[in-house]
Order: C-alpha cells, then structure tokens, then sequence
C-alpha cells in the first residue's frame, strides 16, 4: 500500500505543482463549492494511477486543486462506496494519498436519512460522532506504522474548534444547524423501518452510506475532521415515505448554498 500511496501521489505532485493544505471530500450536498474554490489545476480520477472511479450518478470523478478562503485545498469531486463493490482500503486510498500530499486537515460531506423526530428533510446536520456499522473497518489488516498506530484514538473524531466555527457561521447567517450522531451503514439498499428504528435507538440521529470509513481512516494519519450532512429523507415512524436517489439529490441541491457557505467558512477559519 506504501509503495501505491507514494507511486500515486508523486504523480499529482510532478502534474500539479500544488501543495494541498485542507482535502474536501465533495459527496452530495457540496456539489456548488466547486464554484467557489480559484482552480489551478484538474485531474480526471481515470488519469491518475491506482485510483478508483466512481459509479455513482451525481458523482463526478475528478480531484480539484485551489484556493478557498485563503487556504490551498485539494477536493474530491465524487466519492466512493463499499455498495460499488470497493473494499474499504480502495474507499480510503484517495485519503492516504491527499495527506502524503500534505492536508492535515479532512473536510466530508453526504445524505442520509434522518432519525431524529426534530429534524426535517432539507435540514442541515453537523456530524459530533459517528456510529460505524459497515461490515468491516479499513484498519483491519497488518497496521502501517508509517501510517498511524495499530489502535488510534476515535474520541474525537471531528474537531470540537472546527465544528465552534460552524455554528457560529450558522448563527451569524440564521442558518438552522442541526448537530448529532452520524450512522455508517453499507448500503446500497435504503433502510427498512425497523432498521431506522433501530439505529434511533442505538443512538443515531442520522443515517448514510458513507463518510465513516474516510474519517477513520483519516483519524488514523491524526488528521482533523469536520462532517456535515443534509438530512434528504425521514426514517422517523410515521414520516417515512418511499425514497428514490434522484429524490435524494433533489434535497441536496435545495439545501445546498447554506451547506457550501458552512464549510467555506469553517475552512477559512482553519
């Protein structure tokens, strides 16, 4: 896996020139801070060695290098599932290979369903925690000294200043955050109402397909993290409805300037 990291990422550092500060991790949701980031360079995901390419509709595949808010990011804009048929090291292989380039700090975004009965489809949620429920951890395996410990620290695993900030851009522009408990789950089949009810009670106020993995990982190379996630349907019993992905990127779009101004500005503060 070293030797892949390093193969792939001297290959971005020779193409690009670019010295990465903060990774963005575009999922659903943040599809418009592309607007906002100055380019300097683009690369096709199928350009680049040892990368995978995304399946999913609505996920592009290429890594952006720029400037936002006065910080050098790199920015995947499409990310990948372990639903696709991707094992959780192939997932988190463009994490390791942004902080070879040198972020330090890991900015995700995604959709899930919400369990909260105080959230409504279209709310904008905070992740404080996650709950992994993917069948597997990317850490299983021989550990990587070079990498991380054997058994990293997950007690804080999105920053505490990070997510200070996001609430007081919330505040400042009456944006309605809401902040929990993010559930991990594999996916690719939408969760049964007992499943919702169940994740409610293990502690969850929102559910995706996603993020855990990557900020695993992430915390793994002591790397800062900071979630966000648009609430695009309702497990609560009695609200939920059926669910389609184009339904699912519908709320997305809606919700996502104030979902773009939140994390533009937490970046800028870093």
């Amino acid at each position: 896996m070293l030797e892949k990291i390093k193969a792939t990422s001297s290959f971005i550092q020779e193409t690009t020139k670019f010295e990465p500060e903060v990774g963005i991790i575009l999922g659903t949701g943040l599809g418009g801070l592309v607007k906002e980031i100055e380019m300097v360079h683009t690369l096709e995901y199928s350009e680049i060695p040892n990368f995978p390419v995304s399946t999913v509709e609505g996920h592009q595949g290429r890594l952006i290098f720029g400037h936002l808010e006065g910080k050098r990011i790199v920015a995947m804009q499409g990310r990948f599932h372990y639903y696709e048929g991707y094992s959780f090291q192939e997932i988190t292989f463009p994490v390791r290979v942004m902080k070879d380039l040198g972020i330090s700090h890991l900015f995700v975004s995604n959709a899930s369903g919400g369990l909260n009965p105080d959230f409504e489809v279209g709310d904008i949620m905070m992740l404080t925690d996650h709950i992994n429920m993917f069948p597997g951890n990317p850490l299983i395996g021989k550990n990587l000294n070079e990498l991380g410990p054997r058994f990293p620290d997950m007690s804080q695993s999105y920053s505490k200043d990070l997510c200070e900030v996001a609430r007081k851009t919330a505040k400042e522009n009456n944006i309605d955050l809401k902040e929990g408990v993010y559930v991990g789950v594999s996916g690719p089949t939408f969760e049964t109402p007992a499943e919702y009810k169940m994740f409610r009670v293990l502690g969850g106020d929102a559910v995706g397909m996603s993020t855990v993995p990557e900020v695993i990982v992430a915390r793994h190379m002591d790397m800062t993290c900071f979630g966000i996630s648009i609430i695009t349907d309702s497990g609560v019993p009695g609200q939920i409805e059926v669910v389609s992905h184009e339904e699912v990127q519908k709320v997305a779009m809606a919700a996502e300037p104030n979902l773009t101004l939140i994390v533009k500005k937490t970046v800028g503060a870093i």
